[in-house]
């Protein structure tokens, strides 16, 4: 018996082991800009057959998923931001953006990814909604006293600059296609910011217009 059981044993620590060097070796990709890899791609990354893979993961879908959970999961404790609400604004607004910022460093190839599967994985596409969710519920918990002081009809479309300018989308066109440095990017959203809180005229959200043709 001890001898089947060191077989069985055997056996799930190299499903494991591999399981866990085809996860990394799709990090590895997306963290090379090959966001969407063939079976083949993957499994000569991993040091496994293609046939091997799916032994493992459904499918490729399956495989970008699991890959996009870990990557998220070991990116989890850097949602915090460290300030509170009764915070000074200027605090808050500098801490806020150095989580964001950190945040995205940590998880900007595994989040294009995610975005580029989420049209044809409603798991992912819920994932991203989700975490989208909950950071501007953040941005409305922190920044609560300034919001309240901007009144019911300004407070909105703020909130909503506020989120876009947080996002992750906002930070990639920064660092990426805008070019800048991390200190550059961190100060023009931490100017930004700070302009939106400081009460600048912001029109009331309306509705988009519909023409009829």
């Amino acid at each position: 018996m001890a001898v089947v059981r060191t077989e069985v044993d055997g056996r799930r620590a190299r499903r494991q082991h591999n399981r866990a060097a085809v996860l990394d070796a799709l990090a590895e990709l997306y963290s090379e800009g090959t966001y969407e890899p063939s079976a083949a791609e993957i499994a000569q990354r991993a040091g496994l057959s293609p046939r091997s893979l799916f032994r493992y993961f459904d499918d490729v879908d399956d495989l970008n998923r699991a890959t996009i959970d870990q990557q998220l999961e070991r990116a989890r404790p850097l949602l915090a931001v460290d300030a509170r609400p009764g915070d000074p604004t200027a605090t808050k607004v500098e801490r806020l953006v150095e989580a964001r910022l950190r945040l995205y460093d940590a998880i900007a190839p595994v989040a294009r990814a995610a975005r580029i599967c989420a049209w044809r994985h409603p798991v992912i596409a819920r994932q991203v909604a989700s975490s989208r969710s909950y950071l501007r519920h953040q941005l409305e918990r922190l920044f609560a006293p300034e919001l309240d002081a901007l009144g019911p009809e300004r407070a909105p479309a703020v909130l909503a600059a506020m989120d876009a300018l947080c996002s992750f989308e906002a930070a990639d066109l920064l660092r990426v296609d805008q070019r800048l440095s991390r200190a550059q990017a961190a100060a023009a959203l931490v100017q930004t910011l700070t302009t939106l809180l400081a009460g600048a005229p912001v029109a009331p959200l309306q509705p988009p217009a519909i023409t009829s043709r």
